[in-house]
């Protein structure tokens, strides 16, 4: 296995980072929106209840078009998420500006550029070196490979975007069972495992920092929006803190995922055959400036609850020095990045904004409520990670994260619980999913063809609900030790 014939295969999987679904007659295709429509209006009609808003009665018939829309992808999802934004405009929902803002608020622009970050470090070369370290340093071994890949996966996730680690895992192993004549659609267990354990860990580990998912400061973002709001006073949280409170979690996750797969899926074979890594040579040259100004930004990000900057401001910042150097075009990182996934996020972030404003999630906060109501803390917290991971498994984890917040938070205020705890778990709990459209990572592992969507049903669900526990019972423990609540 050549290290350019590696190089090859990421770079076509980072122009079509989400594969299109199989092509749908037009018949399905209207059957589809006619349901979602239909399921749409059924809720519009329903009697506005005392405590919801008109406002927010239209919101939630709409989410309910929405949601079809984007599970059944009966239209490019893309297209769906401007719907979401001119939607809201059209039923009188929102204004304009409350419609469109959130489609670029810091958190939404960060996350453009952290995503744009995995294109740099593709296409320099940077991501391809990593591999071949890790790959050199694990061996062959399955035992010992997948483990270290597992750990690996999970903790490279908590500062790159998990689906750039998942691209470059996925698509190092895919020649290795070619050469070994493991092709897709064989129903070979080797393959099965590592594809499906490669996005599970990668999933896993994105909440561990502020830079490892859109999720992580979105939530913080609505936690300060809540407190202020309720309590006049907002939530402040740097770089460093939250990396504090967040990735010592990520070790858990990672043995948890490994344990899961290893168990369910353990493939026969003892060792991989056939593999060989060419060394890519001395660092220097765009590989060694970019890799200067990405500790640049680390520094800078650390140093945050110093100089104040949000982490938007710093990501800025690095993308000038990836660009202006000439160590890579900017036209390039333009035409390597998935646009699509963005806007979904960006329409996520708008519906979640909605919610807190027309008491739309306020509603639902004071339905859920009887469910979770008088059990024990540990139950309640469960709770609320079940439906960030039921969300999650629909629609993006940052889509899930801005949706489920407005409901969540409410709630937690409500039965005494801390609404700092439940918003911190909400980047965690939504990182794990049921369903192979639930995140770019299992999207990218299931477009090489090796498993199908109920095989990875069967790992998946035993995996999210253990981790939902060791999570739930790690933080209980951990955060109170630490004094972060």
């Amino acid at each position: 296995m050549s290290a350019t014939r590696v190089n090859n295969h990421q770079d076509e999987l980072i122009i079509d980072e989400h594969p299109e679904s199989p092509q749908q007659s037009g018949k399905s295709i209207i059957i589809k929106c006619a349901a979602a429509v239909i399921l749409g209006l059924l809720v519009y009609a329903l009697p506005t209840p005392d405590n919801l808003t008109p406002e927010g009665h239209r919101l939630l018939a709409m989410l309910v078009t929405v949601l079809i829309l984007w599970t059944t992808e009966a239209i490019p999802i893309g297209v769906t998420a401007l719907f979401v934004g001119g939607g809201m405009i059209m039923f009188d929902i929102v204004g304009r500006n409350d419609a469109w803002t959130p489609y670029a608020n810091p958190a939404v622009m960060f996350v453009l550029m952290v995503i744009m970050f995995g294109v740099v470090l593709n296409e320099v070369g940077l991501a391809r070196r990593l591999m071949y370290h890790l790959l050199k340093f694990a061996g062959t071994k399955i035992f010992r490979l997948s483990f270290i890949l597992a750990v690996g996966c999970t903790l490279m996730a908590t500062i790159f975007h998990d689906a750039t680690v998942t691209v470059i895992m996925v698509f190092a192993f895919v020649p290795v069972f070619m050469a070994m004549g493991l092709k897709p659609g064989q129903g070979h267990n080797l393959p099965k495992f590592f594809m499906i354990l490669i996005p599970l860990a990668a999933s896993a580990g994105g909440f561990g920092t502020m830079i490892g998912g859109g999720r992580n400061p979105l939530a913080i973002e609505m936690l300060d929006q809540f407190s202020l709001m309720t309590y006049g006073k907002g939530v402040t949280m740097g770089f460093l803190e939250y990396m504090i409170i967040q990735f010592p979690i990520c070790f858990l996750t990672a043995l948890g995922t490994w344990a899961v797969v290893y168990f369910l899926f353990r493939p026969k074979e003892k060792e991989l055959a056939g593999v060989k890594l060419d060394y890519p040579g001395p660092l220097r040259g765009a590989e060694l400036g970019v890799l200067i100004v990405f500790i640049g930004a680390f520094v800078l990000w650390f140093l945050g609850d110093l100089t104040g900057w949000h982490v938007s401001v710093v990501a800025m910042l690095a993308m000038i020095g990836f660009c202006a150097p000439g160590w890579i075009s900017f036209k390039t990182i333009c035409d390597k990045f998935p646009w699509e996934s963005w806007i979904v996020f960006g329409a996520g972030v708008s519906l979640g904004m909605a919610m807190l404003n027309t008491g739309a999630g306020l509603f639902l906060a004071e339905s859920f409520l009887p469910l979770l109501d008088g059990k024990n803390q540990w139950v309640q917290f469960y709770g609320f990670g079940l439906f960030g991971s039921f969300l999650s498994s629909l629609m993006s984890n940052s889509a899930a994260v801005a949706l489920m917040l407005p409901i969540t938070l409410p709630m937690a205020d409500m039965i005494g619980l801390s609404p700092k705890m439940v918003a911190l778990l909400a980047p965690m709990t939504t990182s794990f999913i049921m369903l192979v459209i639930g995140c770019p990572p299992t999207i990218i592992a299931y477009s090489a063809g090796y498993f199908t969507q109920l095989e990875f049903i069967k790992v998946a669900v035993p995996w999210c609900l253990m981790l939902l526990a060791v999570c739930v019972t790690s933080v209980l423990f951990y955060w109170p030790l630490i004094g972060a609540m």
